[in-house]
């Protein structure tokens, strides 16, 4: 299991336009198979500013997420609502332990 955080700061102008591409794409991406979750968070008392938490079936499934439409039209359609480049940061499930977990689908 593997689970990244994507850290993402938004021009002021666009909050609505990304919060509606992200919307999208994360509707889309909680279809893949490889896919457990994908919130999308929005900071409170600075709404230009949001996490993606994504959480994968594997090492594998990020990869097989990039190379989907929704992920390239997301990407393409976001690019230039970012202050400054999006970042991620990716960590292992450590409680409860990901081998006793009883994931969806």
């Amino acid at each position: 299991m593997q689970i990244v955080h994507v850290h993402v700061h938004v021009k002021p102008e666009f909050v609505e336009a990304f919060r509606a591409a992200t919307l999208e794409n994360a509707r889309n991406s909680v279809q893949e198979p490889g896919v457990v979750r994908f919130d999308v968070i929005q900071q409170e008392d600075d709404p230009t500013r949001f996490i993606l938490v994504e959480i994968y079936r594997d090492d594998e499934a990020p990869a097989a997420h990039k190379a989907t439409a929704h992920y390239a039209l997301w990407r393409d359609q976001v690019a230039g609502m970012m202050a400054e480049p999006r970042s991620s940061v990716r960590y292992r499930a450590v409680f409860p332990e990901p081998a006793g977990w009883e994931l969806p689908r």
